[in-house]
């Protein structure tokens, strides 16, 4: 009977460990946050800061290839110089999970929405999206942005 206790207990707490965050999921959490706070205030250069040198990006963009830091680098100015006004609201912080495993990993996953203002127009927009960041050293080393790029940007055309 207590072999049978003591396996019923086993198996209860290794089925409970797998819901455990990551040792790092809190630390990287902020450094997800932070980046994205800093697109709000438009400060490239401190989200440049906690880029991975060896940085890998999905793009929102049909068709199209992973870039590295520096074209992260060029998306960022690129939006921050056409809007305006940029916030983020997130519905969800989640944790990351390794892709092969399913084991939570340190990452950081948000799902939430992007309001702001076009420049060029001075139209509002309301933008879902979902955006993943796997950590390296502390620092973002991949993910990406998801959401319908070419509507967004077709949204401003007269």
């Amino acid at each position: 009977m207590k072999n049978l206790l003591f396996i019923f207990i086993s198996i209860s707490l290794l089925s409970c460990s797998g819901n455990q965050n990551h040792p790092d999921f809190e630390k990287n959490l902020k450094v997800a946050k932070d980046f994205i706070n800093y697109h709000s205030t438009e400060n490239w250069e401190a989200q440049a800061e906690l880029l991975h040198d060896d940085l890998s990006w999905a793009q929102p963009v049909y068709g199209s290839e992973n870039y590295g830091k520096e074209g992260h680098i060029e998306a960022m100015k690129m939006y921050q110089n056409m809007f305006d006004n940029i916030k983020f609201k997130a519905d969800y912080w989640l944790p990351g999970v390794d892709p092969e495993t399913g084991i939570r990993d340190g990452g950081v996953r948000t799902y939430g929405t992007w309001t702001g203002m076009h420049v060029e127009t001075g139209k509002e927009f309301n933008l879902n999206s979902y955006h993943a960041m796997s950590f390296k050293d502390g620092k973002i080393i991949g993910g990406g942005d998801f959401f319908d790029f070419g509507g967004f940007m077709s949204s401003f055309q007269e």
